[in-house]
């Protein structure tokens, strides 16, 4: 069975760069690059997984009824089954994604050779915000065939990959197996999206901890700890992670010095830009700059 493009029609909505595909006879990998917005409403053809590779957004999506708001960041991983009607998906800030796309047939036969399951009583779960190493080295190793033409010896690699995957959902996110964690009180949603738009919209600036408190109508103390508990991150690192993202970005374009990257980004100077960035990347700007034009 051969995919469809269908990275191409869910995001055409949504500001999105393609930055590499491959395409299998029973799987599809895209590399993209996902701008805040809403995206395109519809059924999933096929069932996606798609992994988090920076950046970190306020995730709202509705399907079956049901609208879940959850964080993702680097790291996480979302799952839409084939057939799910998701009437409503939007993130709040940019995102690089791994998207892989999978056929019923490669479901369906995993059912039947790994868990002697009949295919048509499987279903998976319409679930977000997942932290699965497994499924994330088998995403990440996926990515390395991206952009390039697969070779002979890749093809023991990809079924396996496929084999591994197929069998992993099944076995870990059928909805008769699937338990989601128990939620923890934490930042309303609504709170947290505004907080994260001030820091879309501000993050070149000077932004202070009193500035997010505001806008979540919480003491400096309490909207710490709640924003933490959310995200994984304090709030002074999720600024800087943002600032070294689009730093990133900027760096990729052939015209900016490091000079203008740092004073665009709310570095301030050069010397706190190459310092933070290479903390955050292991690699300085410059040497960020050369591995991206090589």
């Amino acid at each position: 069975m051969t995919l469809k493009a269908h990275g191409d029609r869910k995001y055409r909505a949504r500001t999105s760069k393609l930055a590499g595909v491959a395409v299998f006879p029973e799987l599809r990998v895209e590399h993209r690059f996902l701008e805040p917005g809403l995206q395109e409403p519809g059924t999933c053809e096929s069932t996606e997984v798609a992994l988090i590779l920076s950046g970190s957004s306020l995730a709202v999506q509705s399907a079956h009824g049901r609208t879940r708001r959850q964080f993702i960041q680097p790291g996480t991983a979302c799952i839409c089954p084939v057939g799910t009607y998701e009437s409503h998906s939007e993130i709040t800030s940019p995102v690089e994604c791994l998207h892989l796309f999978l056929p019923p047939t490669l479901i369906a036969r995993s059912a039947l050779a790994d868990y002697n399951i009949d295919p048509a009583k499987v279903e998976l779960a319409y679930t977000g915000a997942l932290r699965d190493s497994l499924l994330r080295q088998i995403a990440l190793a996926l990515l390395g065939v991206v952009g390039r033409e697969a070779e002979a010896i890749d093809h023991l690699f990809l079924d396996g990959m496929q084999a591994a995957l197929a069998a992993h959902l099944l076995g870990t996110y059928s909805i008769q197996r699937w338990r989601p964690p128990n939620s923890t009180p934490g930042l309303d949603h609504r709170k947290l999206k505004r907080v994260l738009a001030f820091i879309e919209a501000h993050f070149r600036e000077d932004i202070s901890l009193r500035d997010l408190a505001a806008e979540a109508c919480l003491s400096e103390f309490h909207f710490c700890r709640l924003f933490r508990q959310v995200t994984g991150l304090s709030p002074h690192r999720y600024v800087t992670d943002r600032r070294v993202q689009e730093a990133q970005r900027k760096l990729a374009l052939p015209r900016s010095s490091l000079t203008e990257v740092a004073l665009e980004t709310g570095f301030g100077s050069q010397a706190n830009f190459l310092r933070t960035f290479r903390k955050a990347t292991g690699l300085t700007p410059g040497q960020y700059r050369t591995l991206q034009r090589s």
